[in-house]
């Protein structure tokens, strides 16, 4: 008998390979696993429970994973090599980044929060729009940002 708490687990453990990049692969990979409960409708139904988006990985495929992955990026992260160009105008942050690969780094921007100057962001495929709070310096919130991505610009 399948168990919640072990098909999350599955599930989640699955998407931290970032190798699936359709939910029917998802589904095929789970019923290998022993799920054979598990259709397409429920694998979307836990896409949307745990926050699941897609991106590219390493190997520039697009894939699913999980927001809990977004944490800061450090040295070894490929999240870094995401960011081609961070610019302002004064009113906004303006973060080019890879194809497909926006959506990703807004999320990461927006967990920081309003603790650290980001009202908000709004993101295409490649570009992301950053809106400081009302009482953040624009030019210490871009060197901020920076230096998060600071080895990949």
């Amino acid at each position: 008998m399948e168990k919640t708490d072990n098909l999350s687990t599955a599930f989640k453990e699955l998407l931290a390979q970032e190798k699936f990049g359709s939910q029917s692969e998802i589904v095929a990979a789970l019923q290998a696993q022993g799920f054979h409960n598990i259709n397409q409708s429920k694998v979307s139904r836990m896409l949307t429970k745990f926050g699941a988006v897609r991106t590219r990985n390493t190997r520039m495929d697009m894939v699913y994973c999980l927001p809990g992955e977004l944490s800061v990026p450090n040295t070894s992260s490929p999240l870094k090599n995401l960011v081609t160009d961070i610019d302002q105008n004064g009113f906004l942050i303006v973060v080019k980044t890879s194809p497909g690969a926006a959506q990703l780094i807004a999320r990461l921007l927006d967990s920081l929060g309003k603790s650290d100057g980001i009202l908000g962001t709004i993101a295409g495929d490649d570009t992301i729009f950053i809106t400081p709070t009302v009482a953040t310096d624009i030019h210490k919130l871009k060197a901020n940002i920076e230096q998060l991505f600071e080895n990949s610009l």
